[in-house]
């Protein structure tokens, strides 16, 4: 099975957000290419929130890029077998912790932004990892910095795609 055919099964098994679900199915059914950061239609990307649920926080990036508070994530690549493998896979490279697991139960919400051309849109396809006991975060290249916000410091400094996706995160928690 390709990444793109395992997009198109996650997206239908997908209960809420239904109109932003269907877009995303959509544009994979019209673009062979809808996976890849080449798609200048758009393209899906795969992010996942770091948490740690045991000290009510979560970890944001300071994109370097967009200079904004934001949660691990990026392009899927081919050596990406699933979605989740690439929200992982970002999420680990991004925030330097190795060891998180995904939080049970699939994507946590979906999200769609604009981006600077040559593409237009990141169908965004958003997950929650879990951070081990004693988690140690280390800066990579793509981030000018990163934080742990308690929960209810997030809506200070993310927009409000990062905290929604907080919102749901701790309700799947609680």
């Amino acid at each position: 099975m390709s990444l793109h055919d395992d997009a198109v099964l996650a997206l239908k098994a997908y209960e809420s957000q239904d109109e932003l679900r269907q877009t995303y199915l959509d544009h994979l059914a019209a673009h062979e290419d809808g996976m890849w950061k080449a798609c200048e239609a758009g393209h899906l990307t795969a992010s996942a929130l770091v948490v740690d649920p045991e000290r009510g926080r979560v970890l944001l990036t300071l994109h370097k890029k967009l200079g904004m508070w934001l949660q691990m994530g990026g392009h899927c690549e081919p050596g990406d077998a699933t979605l989740a493998a690439a929200a992982l896979r970002e999420a680990t490279e991004e925030s330097g912790i190795p060891g998180l697991t995904l939080l049970p139960g699939g994507p946590v919400r979906l999200d769609r932004h604009p981006i600077p051309g040559p593409c237009h849109w990141h169908l965004d396809v958003q997950y929650a990892a879990l951070a081990p006991a004693g988690a140690v975060e280390a800066i990579s290249e793509e981030s000018l910095d990163l934080r742990w916000f308690a929960y209810d410091e997030v809506a200070g400094v993310a927009d409000a795609s990062v905290v929604r996706l907080t919102e749901e995160t701790r309700a799947r928690l609680a």
